[in-house]
């Protein structure tokens, strides 16, 4: 049996978080799919990550692994957590489809978000659709991860939930790019010049935060997770640039 989490929501007024008592811990992403895939029964499908590589072991056997089910039975409430602190600007970055989903990538510094008085630096954002997080078993259309560090390669991660309705603002602006990558090689990048974090709409007054890990191969455990509890509207045209990009067709 898994060790009991308890998810903490915080805000300036309310706040939600699950925690455990952990430090973040050094992690890396694996930036293509060559290896791993997402395809249920596969000999390199999700239920046999931990057995790939020897790195990749905590697919397997962790003890914190995310994605998780947001539960309001097991939050606690944390005035004390305050709003989500960020402060971001402009700067060059590109595009990628690292064929498990579509990756912005700033190549210059462009802010970040302080948790418990620690800086990380926004590094890229990526999509995941269906949802990865669930509230309360309920999976969301599109799932959005902005992906930061500390200079020590520490991790945190802000993702925010949507759902069917009117278009996202930022995915708008991103979607001729978008539309490129399906005909791109893995390897190759879109230069997107100078694009503002911004502009992704997320809000900070109430959300989510637990202590999990990363949530494709090696699986680190020790990513600090805040989940923004506004659910925000995409449409369904959106959501389907992003799975065409990756060859995926299934239906919303």
């Amino acid at each position: 049996m898994k060790p009991q989490r308890f998810l903490l929501l915080g805000s300036t007024f309310l706040a939600i978080l699950f925690f455990f008592s952990t430090s973040p811990v050094t992690s890396q992403e694996v930036e293509d799919e060559k290896d791993f895939s997402y395809e249920s029964g596969s000999e390199t499908g999700p239920e046999h990550w931990g057995e790939l590589h020897k790195e990749w072991s905590a697919c397997g056997k962790g003890k914190f692994q995310s994605p998780i089910d947001l539960f309001d039975e097991r939050v606690q409430v944390l005035h004390q957590l305050g709003q989500l602190r960020g402060s971001y600007r402009p700067a060059n970055a590109v595009m990628k489809n690292r064929g498990h989903d579509i990756e912005i990538k700033w190549k210059n510094q462009t802010g970040g978000i302080w948790i418990n008085g620690t800086k990380y630096d926004l590094k890229q954002l990526h999509w995941h659709s269906p949802s990865e997080h669930t509230i309360n078993g309920h999976r969301y259309s599109l799932e959005l991860h902005m992906v930061h560090q500390t200079t020590d390669n520490k991790t945190a991660v802000v993702g925010i939930l949507y759902k069917i309705g009117r278009p996202d603002p930022f995915l708008a602006k991103m979607e001729e790019y978008i539309k490129k990558m399906e005909d791109m090689a893995e390897s190759e990048e879109e230069k997107l010049g100078m694009v503002d974090p911004r502009d992704v709409k997320k809000g900070s007054r109430k959300y989510y935060r637990y202590m999990g890990s990363l949530t494709t191969p090696p699986c680190t455990e020790g990513v600090a997770w805040t989940i923004i509890r506004k659910v925000r509207t995409v449409t369904k045209h959106q959501v389907n640039l992003l799975r065409e990009a990756v060859d995926d067709v299934s239906s919303l």
